[in-house]
C-alpha cells in the first residue's frame, strides 16, 4: 500500500530505519507519529537477525512500530549494501543504532552515504558514544542508568541501588535523537546540507538528571537516596491514608503554610518547621505527623481538600486505573488501532498536542517485509533488477 503520512508536519520526510530493540525505535517512532515515510529496514529470516525486542505481535514491538512500512534487505551481502546506499541516495534522514565498528566496516556510515547524497541527516544512537574510551562497550539501559548515576538517587536510603521502572535511558535517548533530527531538518533549509546527529543512553541519562546533577557541579553536593522524599521540596512524599496512599507536594513557604491552615493541628505549629531549612532537618517527625492526620480520612477526601486548598496532591494509580482515569480518557493517548496480528487493539499516542496539526496511528506495525517490493519500486529498482535481487535472496 503506499505511504500514508500520520501527519501532516513530516509528510514527505523519507527515513531510513535501521534501528532495533528500544532506543532507536523510540526514535523513529517520533518521527512516524508526525508523518515522516519511515521505511523499516529489516533483514530477511534467512540472514538469522536476533530477535531483541521480543515477538512481532508483542505488546512492544507493536507499540514502538505503527506507521512505519518495511522492507527486508540483507545488508550482509554486497549486494544488499549497494540496494540500501541506492534507497539512501534519495533519503531525507538514516537512522541507526549499532556498534560503531559495523556500520564502517558495512559501508553505509555518513561519510560514506553523505558523499553520495550531501543533504542527508545521519543519527546514530549508541549507549556511551561514538567515540572515547568506552565506546565500544556494549550498551544497555539498566548499565546506563547505574553509570550516569541514575540509581546511586533511586529507591530508599541503605537498601542498595535501585533501578527505575522504565527505560528511561533508552527513551530518552530516541527522543534526543529525534529532536536532533528535527534541528538538522530546521538547518537544512538554511545549508542545504545534512549533518550527523549524535545521541546516546549515557548522555541522555545524565542530562534527565537535571538539577541533581546541577547541584554536583555547581555546588559540589552529591545527592543520595530519599526514597519517596523531595530531595528539596519538604514536605512531599507518599502519605497513607484511611484507604491507601497518596502523594502530597508543599513546595515552598507559601503552600507550607497553606497546609497548616487547612490542617489546623498545633504540632505543625513547632519552630522546628517554620522554614525549609528546619523542616528538612526534622523530615522524618514532620513526615511522622502528617502521616497520623493523612490516616484520619480517604485519598479521595483528602485529594479533594488539598487541592481545593492549592497544595497539590494526587492519586498513586496502577497502571490500569492511570488509563481509565477520566482526565487520561479526556486527553486521549490511549489510541484505537486495528493491528494485524492482534486485531483491535490500543496503543500509547503522542503526548504532544498542536492546534495546527495532529497525529494519528494511521498504520499499524508492518508484516516483516510487507513493502519490500513497492519501496524499491518508488527508489528507481525495474521490475527485473527487483526479481533479481529476490532470486539471490538479496531481499
Amino acid at each position: 500500500m503506499p505511504y500514508t503520512p500520520a501527519s501532516t508536519i513530516l509528510a514527505g520526510i523519507k527515513v531510513l530505519d535501521l534501528t532495533r530493540v528500544r532506543a532507536g525505535p523510540t526514535c523513529v517512532r517520533q518521527l512516524a507519529d508526525w508523518g515522516a515515510d519511515v521505511i523499516k529496514v529489516e533483514a530477511p529470516e534467512h540472514a538469522g537477525q536476533s530477535s531483541l525486542g521480543g515477538p512481532r505481535s508483542g505488546p512492544d514491538f507493536q507499540n514502538l512500530h505503527r506507521n512505519k512500512r518495511s522492507m527486508t534487505l540483507d545488508l550482509k551481502t554486497s549486494e544488499g549494501v549497494e540496494v540500501f546506499r541506492r534507497l539512501a541516495d534519495t533519503a531525507d534522514v538514516v537512522v541507526e543504532n549499532y556498534r560503531a565498528d559495523v556500520k564502517r566496516r558495512l559501508g553505509i556510515d555518513y561519510a560514506a552515504l553523505s558523499a553520495r547524497n550531501p543533504r542527508l541527516i545521519y543519527a546514530s544512537i549508541s549507549g556511551f558514544g561514538q567515540d572515547g574510551p568506552d565506546a565500544d562497550r556494549p550498551g544497555f539501559d539498566q548499565i546506563a542508568q547505574g553509570m550516569g548515576g541514575l540509581m546511586s538517587i533511586t529507591g530508599e536510603p541503605g537498601r542498595g541501588p535501585m533501578r527505575v521502572g522504565i527505560p528511561i535511558a533508552d527513551l530518552c535517548a530516541g527522543i534526543f535523537a529525534a529532536q536532533g533530527v528535527l534541528l538538522a531538518l530546521i538547518d537544512r533549509q538554511r545549508s542545504g546540507k545534512g549533518q550527523w546527529v549524535q545521541s546516546s543512553l549515557l548522555q541522555a541519562q545524565l542530562f534527565m538528571l537535571d538539577f541533581q546533577a546541577a547541584r554536583w557541579l555547581m555546588d559540589g553536593e552529591v545527592p543520595g537516596q530519599a526514597g519517596n522524599n523531595h530531595p528539596t521540596s519538604i514536605p512531599t512524599g507518599v502519605f497513607e491514608t484511611a484507604d491507601g496512599y497518596l502523594n502530597l507536594a508543599v513546595a515552598g513557604q507559601a503552600m507550607w503554610l497553606k497546609l497548616k491552615d487547612l490542617l489546623a493541628d498545633p504540632r505543625l505549629d513547632d519552630a522546628d518547621f517554620a522554614d525549609g531549612g528546619r523542616r528538612s532537618v526534622h523530615r522524618d517527625r514532620l513526615n511522622a505527623i502528617l502521616g497520623d492526620i493523612t490516616r484520619q480520612k480517604t485519598s479521595a477526601e483528602w485529594i479533594a481538600a488539598f487541592n481545593a486548598a492549592g497544595v497539590p496532591a494526587g492519586e498513586i494509580n496502577t497502571i490500569d486505573r492511570a488509563f481509565e482515569s477520566a482526565q487520561v480518557k479526556h486527553l486521549g493517548i490511549a489510541r484505537d488501532c486495528v493491528s494485524q496480528e492482534r486485531g483491535q487493539t490500543r496503543m500509547v499516542g503522542q503526548p504532544i498536542i498542536m492546534s495546527g496539526a495532529k497525529s494519528e496511528i494511521v498504520t499499524p506495525p508492518p508484516l516483516m517485509g510487507q513493502h519490500t517490493q513497492e519501496v524499491l519500486a518508488e527508489a528507481g529498482f525495474s521490475a527485473t533488477e527487483i526479481a533479481a535481487l529476490k532470486e539471490k535472496d538479496v531481499v
